[in-house]
C-alpha cells in the first residue's frame, strides 16, 4: 500500500489528478464501456445511501412524498415550455427507435422531469382541496457531457428532484426557501461542508425558472462547487401545461410551483473538501465504516489477540459501524494505510500489550493524532471521538472558506490571487459584465449571497461594480467553479 500511495499525485501537484486518483484507490467508481458513464461501487454507494436517507427524512418531515416519473419524455411536452427546453438542448439525449422500428414521435431521456411531471399534474389537480402537491423522486438523468469528471460531470448521474404545486406564491416562495435549508441542514450536520447561500444572477439560474436558490460550497483547491439549487418556477410551467385549479372563490387559477434538487456530485464535493494526500477523509455520520478494528499480533499471540478483537466488535457494533479486518496476507502498516485512504474515521489497533493493559490505541483520520482509550466505557469513548471528528471536518472546512474569500474592488484582484477562492464584490447587474468576467478569467458569477452570509467586507462605500465600475445594484460571489 505505500507503493499505491505515493501514486497519489499531491493535492498541491495537480488537484485534479489528486482527485481521480483518489476515487480510483479508494474504490468509489470504475469508468464504464460507454464514454461518459461511470460505475459507482459499493462504498460510494452506501455514502450516497446515507445521503438520501438524511434527505428524505428531512423531505418527510415537512409533508413531502416519494414517487416516481418515466425516464422517457416525449419531445413534444419537452418543447411545450420554451426557455426550459432552449437551456437543455444541448445536452439532451434522444431515443429514435424502439423494437427495430421508427418511432412516431422521439422520445428524450430526461435531463431533469419538470415537464412530464407537468403533464400528470394537470391531470390530478382540480380544486384547490388537492394543494399543495408534494412530491420528490430519487432517479437517474442523462445529460450530455464533453468530458468526464467522476461524480463533478458524467452523461448519467443519480439524485432527487422535487416537483411541489401551491396555491398561492408566498406558499410557493416559502417552499423554495424552505428546501434550501434542507439541504444547508443536510451538508452543515452531516456532510460537514460549508456553503454561502444564495440566489443566481438570470444568466445562471435554471432555465424556466423566476428565481434559482444555490449552495455554492469551496473546494479544497478554492474553486467553487454548486451543491443543491431550489427553483421558483413561478406560474411558467402551469402556464405551459395548463396546471389549473378552481379556488375557494369559484375562480380557475394557475397553480404556483417549485422544483429543487441535489445529486451524486455532492460525493465528489465531499471528497474535494475534506480529502488529503493520503486519501478520502470521510466525516463519521456518513463513513460506511466509522471504526476498524486491525489486531497487531502474530504467531501464538493472533488467536488470543483476535479473539479480543472479536469481543470488541461485539461490543460496537450495536451502536457504530465497525469493520474488524482479519486479512492475515497484510501487515498492519499496509493496513493502517488501506483504512486511511478509504477515510474511515477511526482505527482501533490492538496488540498484547495494549490487551494486558485493559486499553486500545486509537488514531484518528482527520488529525492522525493517536491515544491509549481505556477499554472500560470504550463505546461512550468511541462514539465522543467521532462527533469530535464530525466538529472537527467543519471546523477546518469553514476556516479554509474563510481563509480564501476576499472583498475586491476590481476583478482584476483576483488574479494575485491565482483566482482560488471566492470573490466577494459588487455587480451592476449587467449580464454583459458577467461574460466579460468568463470570457476574460474564466470565472462565474456564483451566487448573490442571501442576508447574513458570512461577507467579508460587506458593500464598499463607493459600491460600484467591480467589472465596469458603473454604479452597483447587487452584492455578488465571484469564483471559478466545477
Amino acid at each position: 500500500m505505500e507503493k499505491a500511495l505515493k501514486e497519489v499525485t499531491p493535492r498541491s501537484e495537480d488537484f485534479s489528478k489528486w482527485y481521480t486518483d483518489v476515487v480510483r484507490k479508494a474504490d468509489l467508481m470504475d469508468y464504464a464501456p460507454v464514454k461518459g458513464f461511470i460505475v459507482i461501487r459499493p462504498y460510494a454507494y452506501r455514502i450516497w445511501e446515507f445521503i438520501q436517507s438524511d434527505l428524505d427524512a428531512r423531505f418527510r418531515a415537512t409533508g413531502h412524498q416519494n414517487a416516481y416519473f418515466p425516464l422517457l419524455i416525449p419531445e413534444s411536452l419537452l418543447t411545450r415550455e420554451a426557455e426550459h427546453v432552449q437551456g437543455f438542448s444541448a445536452e439532451v439525449a434522444w431515443v429514435t427507435r424502439g423494437g427495430g422500428e421508427e418511432l412516431a414521435e422521439p422520445l428524450a431521456v430526461r435531463p431533469t422531469s419538470e415537464t412530464i411531471v407537468g403533464e400528470m399534474y394537470a391531470r390530478w389537480i382540480q380544486s384547490y382541496r388537492d394543494l399543495p402537491v408534494l412530491i420528490n423522486q430519487w432517479s437517474n438523468v442523462v445529460r450530455w457531457e464533453k468530458a468526464t469528471r467522476p461524480f463533478l460531470r458524467t452523461t448519467e448521474f443519480l439524485w432527487q428532484e422535487g416537483h411541489t404545486v401551491h396555491r398561492t406564491q408566498a406558499e410557493a416562495r416559502a417552499e423554495t426557501e424552505q428546501q434550501l435549508e434542507a439541504y444547508r441542514g443536510l451538508l452543515k450536520e452531516t456532510l460537514a461542508i460549508p456553503a454561502v447561500a444564495g440566489v443566481k444572477s438570470a444568466g445562471e439560474r435554471f432555465a424556466g425558472a423566476v428565481e434559482t436558490y444555490t449552495l455554492e460550497a469551496m473546494m479544497g483547491d478554492g474553486r467553487a462547487l454548486q451543491t443543491a439549487t431550489s427553483h421558483f418556477l413561478g406560474q411558467n410551467f402551469s402556464r405551459a401545461f395548463n396546471i389549473q385549479f378552481l379556488d375557494e372563490d369559484g375562480e380557475l387559477k394557475y397553480g404556483w410551483t417549485t422544483s429543487w434538487g441535489a445529486s451524486t456530485r455532492m460525493l465528489g464535493g465531499l471528497i474535494m473538501v475534506h480529502g488529503d494526500n493520503r486519501g478520502l477523509r470521510l466525516p463519521p455520520r456518513v463513513a460506511p465504516i466509522q471504526v476498524v478494528i486491525v489486531p497487531i499480533a502474530k504467531g501464538r499471540e493472533r488467536e488470543a489477540v483476535l479473539a479480543h478483537c472479536r469481543q470488541l466488535l461485539q461490543q460496537l457494533s450495536p451502536h457504530l459501524r465497525v469493520h474488524l479486518d482479519q486479512r492475515d496476507e497484510f501487515t498492519p502498516g499496509y493496513k493502517f494505510n488501506d483504512w486511511e485512504m478509504r477515510g474511515v474515521p477511526l482505527r482501533l489497533e490492538v496488540g498484547p500489550r495494549d490487551i494486558a493493559q485493559s486499553q486500545v490505541m486509537v488514531a484518528r483520520r482527520d488529525s492522525g493524532e493517536k491515544v491509549a482509550v481505556k477499554a472500560d466505557g470504550l463505546a461512550a469513548s468511541v462514539a465522543a471521538i467521532l462527533e469530535a471528528i464530525q466538529d472537527a471536518l467543519y471546523a477546518q472546512a469553514l476556516e479554509h472558506m474563510q481563509a480564501l474569500s476576499f472583498a475586491i474592488d476590481d476583478y482584476h484582484e483576483a488574479v494575485a490571487k491565482d483566482r482560488r477562492g471566492f470573490f466577494w464584490g459588487n455587480w451592476c447587474g449587467d449580464e454583459a459584465c458577467a461574460d466579460r468576467l468568463q470570457e476574460e478569467m474564466s470565472m462565474t458569477i456564483r451566487c448573490l449571497p442571501l442576508p447574513n452570509q458570512p461577507d467579508p467586507q460587506h458593500l464598499r462605500s463607493g459600491a460600484d461594480c467591480a467589472v465596469c465600475h458603473r454604479p452597483a445594484e447587487h452584492r455578488a460571489v465571484f469564483a471559478r467553479a466545477y
